[in-house]
């Protein structure tokens, strides 16, 4: 197994960026606290990196770019617009894709401090980012995307998660739906949290609450469509389905028209996001569209502007959390309660 600050930190029971501080010689560190790390490090026979050790030359014009998972729509086509943004700026693009797992992570934060990268981009499928101060205290600029980073990185780009969340919600409520069902993956994402805060507090204002919200850790078409079946089967009072992605929106057509029902005849289903797939599934998918490619080419714009505002010293800019518009496509999915 490869050996990393993290495993430095629990070894010396500190935290990974007071490793950082003592590995780069940056920062204060505490007589008391370097004999333990550089005792972790002694015992763990750990090499810093060229990165670790701060050995930071002219740019490399290298971005790293960490996503949960490329497998999933929404972030291959984030990445693609964030790689040809940086590109046309003549930089090349790292893409770390961490199938949500915190040593991935971890081994991927190293190797991107290996390479020198300039900047990076990050979407953490976790709430605990502990492990990302190592890029911040080597003074690498941190743009959060899809997601706030908080204390990492000032700055975030992102869709507005909870008014789409609303849109869903009230359009199936102004259709006549009061047995509303939520499916989703994955229930750990602070996207997702915020879509079901939006759907929550949209249908409060009616004084109805979700029929049932089925959530699963994976975010896969085979999990949301396993869940879809079972909440078919046990709910028969339920008229209308929130796909909180399209993936599972569109997994709830399927379990529904397996079951020999039609949508939106017997049951409406909107998703989010308005992958390319949502205007070709039948029946097309109304669902809440989150302009990807625009999220992206934001984020690789504001990065730009942070790396050269880190090059000549200038700290005066404040970090921005920018929330970009989400809009409700309707299409032949949904359509009014069923009597």
């Amino acid at each position: 197994m490869t050996t990393s600050i993290r495993h430095i930190a629990k070894l010396a029971g500190t935290s990974v960026s007071s490793v950082s501080r003592v590995l780069n010689n940056s920062g204060y560190a505490s007589p008391e606290l370097r004999e333990r790390v550089e005792a972790a490090i002694r015992t763990l026979n750990y090499t810093p990196s060229k990165g670790a050790r701060m050995l930071r030359g002219a740019p490399s014009r290298m971005i790293g770019l960490m996503l949960p998972s490329i497998e999933v729509p929404f972030f291959g086509i984030l990445a693609h617009a964030i790689e040809q943004e940086l590109f046309q700026h003549g930089y090349q693009t790292l893409i770390c894709s961490t199938a949500e797992n915190m040593d991935h992570e971890v081994r991927y934060i190293s190797m991107l401090l290996a390479q020198r990268v300039d900047g990076v981009i990050v979407a953490s499928a976790f709430g605990s980012i502990e492990h990302f101060g190592v890029l911040r205290d080597a003074g690498i600029p941190i743009i959060a995307i899809d997601r706030e980073l908080s204390g990492i990185a000032d700055d975030a780009v992102m869709a507005d998660h909870e008014e789409g969340g609303r849109l869903m919600a009230r359009h199936l409520i102004d259709l006549g739906h009061r047995a509303i069902a939520i499916v989703g993956a994955p229930a750990h994402s602070q996207p997702i949290q915020l879509r079901l805060q939006g759907i929550t507090a949209e249908m409060a204002k009616d004084g109805i609450a979700p029929a049932t919200v089925a959530m699963a850790e994976e975010h896969s078409f085979a999990e949301t469509y396993r869940l879809a079946r079972e909440l078919l089967a046990s709910r028969p009072e339920v008229t209308a389905i929130i796909g909180t992605t399209d993936v599972s929106a569109i997994a709830a057509i399927h379990a529904i028209q397996d079951r020999g029902f039609s949508v939106p005849g017997d049951y409406s289903v909107v998703g989010f996001d308005d992958l390319p797939e949502a205007a070709y599934v039948f029946p097309r998918l109304t669902t809440v569209a989150q302009p990807i490619r625009d999220v992206g080419q934001q984020a690789a714009r504001l990065l730009e502007a942070l790396i050269e505002e880190h090059q000549t010293g200038d700290e005066s800019r404040q970090g921005a959390i920018v929330k970009v518009p989400v809009t409700l496509i309707e299409r032949d999915s949904t359509g009014p309660v069923r009597n």
